[in-house]
């Protein structure tokens, strides 16, 4: 079996939401589609075209008890990491007769990965004539699909729990977490390809949850002020390892805020970036422990004991 060394600089890609609204159409209800994302500092860029997107189950009324629900037929390519912390329309409306489905699949036809490597930047294609490239780009290697474009990517959804849609069934919201780091690594051998064997979680929305960061200076001096609280990152990272990075924005003058959203439950450890050239401290132990539970938000909050310029 082919091995992988995996990245030791993550990123968390939440790939989907699956929203199941009823419409009180012949009885079907609709499906919209959204993919999500998170960025991480080794990948430039993830760009994938999803040929057709399904539900598998068992729709109510069918003969043979079993039943393949097409959601997407037309190609979307899409880059992942323009999707940071929000989402965009994959799928909209699409009708969804009555029944019990256990899983998604995404066919992935194409794709390619720039990645920083060899203190440059490196494209690994599926293809060097993959239609989502950039014009003149140059393919430095190959990015395998094992069995992305024939059955599918399978998408299993939290606990191995069916999802059963009625004819009168409220909003249902499916979120996605794609886990970039432990999806793609280079194959073993020094062959210089990459393989993806996607590692993707599903849970209803209504089950997730958030962190919000905070961040104020208290009795700290900052050089230029408060604003300079803004040059701070905050950083997320999962049981699995996989860390996600983001900016401070202003909440109030004196207090600033990073929100990381869209989290399946679970234990995170929050931590702090500074600028560069910069050492400082804070009034809680860093790495700090966040606790998300369903549909809940986790807070965060850090103040600086010191700020000295190195």
């Amino acid at each position: 079996m082919t091995t992988l060394r995996h990245l030791t600089s993550t990123l968390l890609l939440a790939t989907g939401l699956l929203c199941l609204a009823a419409c009180g159409d012949g009885g079907k209800s609709h499906v919209t589609l959204k993919l999500t994302d998170a960025p991480g500092d080794t990948f430039e860029k993830a760009v994938v075209t999803i040929s057709k997107v399904y539900l598998k189950g068992s729709v109510d009324g069918d003969k043979d008890g079993k039943g393949d629900v097409v959601l997407l037929s037309e190609p979307v390519t899409t880059d992942l990491l323009t999707l940071a912390n929000d989402t965009a329309d994959l799928v909209k409306d699409a009708e969804v007769p009555p029944g019990t489905y256990k899983e998604l699949r995404f066919v992935i036809t194409g794709g390619y990965i720039q990645v920083k490597q060899d203190g440059g930047s490196r494209i690994f294609a599926t293809s060097a004539n993959y239609e989502g490239l950039p014009d003149g780009a140059q393919v430095d290697g190959d990015l395998q699909m094992p069995s992305a474009s024939s059955s599918g990517l399978k998408v299993k959804f939290d606990k191995d729990a069916d999802v059963t849609i009625t004819s009168d069934d409220d909003q249902k919201v499916i979120l996605v977490d794609f886990d970039v780091a432990q999806s793609f690594g280079k194959e073993a051998g020094g062959s210089g390809k990459w393989v993806m064997r996607p590692v993707i979680k599903g849970a209803d929305l209504q089950f997730s949850g958030n962190v919000e960061v905070s961040l104020e200076a208290g009795s700290v001096s900052l050089p230029m002020g408060p604003t300079q609280l803004g040059s701070f990152s905050a950083v997320l990272i999962n049981a699995d390892g996989s860390r996600e990075t983001l900016s401070f924005s202003a909440s109030t003058a004196t207090r600033y805020v990073a929100d990381f959203k869209y989290l399946l439950p679970g234990t995170y450890q929050v931590d702090l970036v500074g600028p560069a050239g910069v050492s400082f401290s804070t009034d809680i132990t860093r790495p700090a422990t966040a606790t998300v539970s369903s549909g809940a938000e986790s807070d965060v909050h850090f103040v600086l004991t010191s700020f000295t310029v190195e």
